[in-house]
This record gives structure tokens, sequence and C-alpha cells, in this order.
């Protein structure tokens, strides 16, 4: 891979300082701040590099920076004193019209003043510089930008930010690439690189392989900030897909069949790539415990839970029972956040998993811990289920059928059904409609039905 180094000079330290009114008002209104309901109290800055010279007309900043706020609620992710979020900054003489919905706002003082920041993200030329850093295996002050041996980055790709609604910030290069720009970023290996890079070396096609990566060699940790990967072009996710088809009253079985042996071969993939270990007592007991004790922090936050939760209790005390009678499971790296949204069907009706970067609330040691391959399918599950209510379809007719399909697929390509092990397949189910509640209730109270209706269901208890 050839190496070019681009004119790099550290921004200068007054910079965050006479950004730092306009960021503590845009940053809380991004999709991807995880602090909402928070009020920034102050920013620190972590790292920032000018990625174009800092007298040309447009100036491109690259900046780390940790939002500080009050007090996080109770079972929030720790990684450190404050979120670090990662900001690519352009800074105009005047913004034209096009630039608008990336607005930061006009800088009075420092070495930007009399200048608008916005979000370069927006604005090709800023995009146009890290594709080019990739291409090249740029290094840039702290920042190194790889590129995978086997790929070629064609020059002159035009670039577009996407719209779609998610936790971090994406750029299309001209139905090609996809560059995934993380937005909260943490210190260490991110299972988003890594787990597509160990599927790579395993040749599994269901994962698209990354043909570039950002980083930043900071105190002698490394942070991953973006990947790049190759672009479906023509592919559909599977929530989209399934609320079309929910639309016109189509039975959506064969997709969730497909979307199941997908989802196998991606785990038989990753066990062979990367250690499996087994869970005995003392570990499913851990496991069980876990389960519980979010259970019940949701039902302190969300009084609508309570009701339910003596009944839903009984799915994890059922797992560390056949713990306790010497029952033990496998456990393996998974995707950790699987659902429909986190897969794509080509226009040849092949299905690919992406987004392997796990839940967002919880830690990286967390996110990248050996789980029973079971967890990813109960995300399924409960996939199907909101697809379904977010449609207006009532009853369980469609719900129930994608949920038959998908284990048979799964079971047709893994070898092995998740339904024949009903109690481990029953605390992940439950675990993740409790998550779904207390998410909800925080973030969007209109959906909160959703889980909640799946909360009435398992506590039911299920026949012998």
């Amino acid at each position: 891979m050839s190496e070019a180094v681009i004119r790099t000079v550290t921004s200068p330290p007054d910079l965050l300082a006479s950004l730092e009114p306009l960021l503590r008002e845009w940053l809380p209104r991004q999709r991807w701040f995880a602090g909402k309901g928070r009020p920034v109290t102050g920013l620190s800055l972590v790292a920032a590099t000018d990625l174009l010279p800092a007298d040309s007309r447009l100036g491109l900043h690259h900046v780390l920076v940790r939002a500080h706020q009050q007090a996080a609620p109770a079972g929030a992710a720790a990684e450190g004193p404050g979120d670090c979020y990662q900001l690519l900054i352009g800074t105009r003489e005047a913004l034209p019209p096009r630039l608008a919905p990336a607005l930061i706002g006009h800088v009075t003082g420092g070495p930007a003043a009399g200048r608008t920041a916005y979000d370069a993200l927006y604005d090709t030329r800023p995009a146009e510089v890290l594709l080019e850093a990739l291409r090249s295996g740029a290094r840039i002050g702290g920042l190194r930008f790889e590129r995978a041996p086997e790929q070629d980055i064609r020059a002159g790709l035009v670039p577009r930010l996407t719209t779609a609604e998610q936790s971090n910030s994406s750029v299309v290069y001209g139905d090609t690439f996809i560059l995934k720009v993380l937005r909260r970023i943490v210190p260490g290996v991110n299972p988003d690189l890594e787990l597509p890079l160990a599927l790579a070396r395993e040749g599994c096609p269901r994962v698209p392989a990354p043909a570039g990566w950002m980083v930043a060699d900071l105190d002698g940790r490394t942070w991953v900030l973006g990947v790049l990967q190759p672009f479906l072009q023509g592919a559909t996710d599977g929530w989209e897909l399934a609320l079309r088809e929910l639309a016109k009253g189509e039975d959506f079985a064969a997709e969730a069949r497909a979307l199941g042996r997908a989802t196998a071969e991606v785990h038989s993939a990753l066990a062979r790539a990367l250690p499996t270990v087994t869970l005995g007592h003392a570990h499913a007991r851990q496991l069980a415990g876990g389960m519980t004790a979010r259970l019940e922090e949701a039902a302190r936050a969300v009084p609508l839970l309570r009701p339910y939760a003596p009944a839903l209790r009984t799915a994890f005390t059922a797992l560390a029972g056949l713990a306790a009678e010497g029952r033990t499971w496998t456990a393996q790296r998974v995707h950790g956040d699987l659902h429909l949204g986190q897969c794509l069907r080509a226009p040849d009706g092949e299905w690919s998993l992406i987004d392997f970067e796990g839940e967002p609330a919880r830690s990286l040691a967390e996110r990248r811990l050996p789980q029973p391959a079971v967890r990813d399918v109960a995300g399924m599950l409960r996939s199907f289920d909101y697809a379904a209510h977010s449609a207006g379809v009532r009853g369980t007719g469609w719900t129930e059928s994608c949920r038959a399909a998908y284990c048979t697929g799964y079971a047709q390509a893994g070898g092995r059904d998740p339904r024949t092990d009903p109690v481990l397949l029953r605390a992940y189910e439950t675990d993740k409609a409790v998550y779904e509640v207390l998410y909800e209730a925080r973030h969007r109270p209109d959906w909160l039905e959703v889980p909640l209706a799946a909360v009435r269901r398992l506590s039911v208890p299920e026949p012998a």
C-alpha cells in the first residue's frame, strides 16, 4: 500500500474555545448524540488536526472533543469522564444554501473569527479529502488512514451524505463505497472493524469486507474513527422491505427464512474465525443475574413495567436453574445488535449483515464479550414484532410466520434450530424486550406500546 503524507498542522489551541458556545448548543440536537436530555456543561479537547491548510478558503478541522454533562442515569455505560465525539468541522466565509442543514454557527472569536462553522460531512470537498486520504494511505498528524491491500479505491468518486436515521454518519462515494464515520468513540478494538475483518479473512460473503479504515493514535491507544466498505448498490434494508410487504399485505416468510440462513452462515464463520468459550454454571448464573439487574433497573424507571416484573423474572431464574443442573452453552462473538435495519437484501435476493458495532449503550468491553448466538436470534425475533406493530398489523399471524420461518432458515444453514433451546431463547428475548421498554420510555415514548405488548406476552408462562 502506498503511503502519502498530507501537509498538516495541529489546530490552534484556542480553536475549541471559539467554537465551544456553538457546539454546546449544536451537539445535543444531533441524532447521534448519546446524552439526550442532559445539558452539556462543558467541552474539553482530546485532539484537533487541520486536514486542509489553515489559510485556505475552506477550513477543515478534525476534532475529537469530550462532552461533559450532568450525571448519567443509573445503569448507563460509562467509558470515561464524558463521552468523546468525532467532529469534522468546516469553516467558510459564507455558507451556500445547499449547506444550510449543516450549520453549526457563526464564529465571533479565535482563529476562525468571522467565518461560519458547519458539519463538513455535508460538503463535497471535505468528503473527498477523507476518501483521498484512505486511497493513498495517508498519515495526518495523529490520524492514520489504512487501505486493505487487495482493495482498489478509485479517485474521483462523487460523495453524498446519507440521510438515514442512524447513530453515526455515512458518506456514499459514487455508489461504490460507503464510509461510516463513527461519532461517539472510545479507545480500543472496535467490533465494527474487528468482526468484518475477521469474516473477510474467513471468506464469508455475507458481510462486506472493509476496504479501508480511519484510526487515531493517542496516548499509546488506538481509536477507530471510521470504516470504508463496498456500497451494495440497489440493496434494500430489511426494515424497509418488511414494511413494504406489510403495506401490500404480502407474506414475508420466504425473506425471513433466507435471512435466517444468512444469520447462521455469519455465526458459523465467526465461530471459525474467533475463539469460542463454554458457559458453565458460574458464567450462566452471572448472565442471568445481569438480566435480572437490568429488569429491576427498568422497572424502577418505567412504572408501566412493574406489574409484569415478577413474571418476567422467571425467564432468568429458569436459565440459572438449568445451569445449576449442569447445562452448558457455547458462547462466541456475535453481531450484538441484530435487527431488520442491520440487514440488506441485494437485487438478486441475497442478504448481507452490516453494522457490527453492537448496542451503543453498552461499554466496548461488553460488546466484545462472547455470547450465545441465540442473542442475535432474539434480537431479530423482536424486530419482526416491531415491524408488524409499526405497520398497524393486529394479531400475531404475520409475526409468528416470520419467527418460524427465520428459525427454520437458521436451522437449515446452522444445523441447530434456536427453538430447541426455549429457556435460553426466552431469556434473551425477555432481556431484549426489557431493554426496549427502557429505551422507548427515554427516547421514543410513542413507541413504548410495542415492547410493552411483548412484555405482556412474555409474562405469560409457556406450556411445559
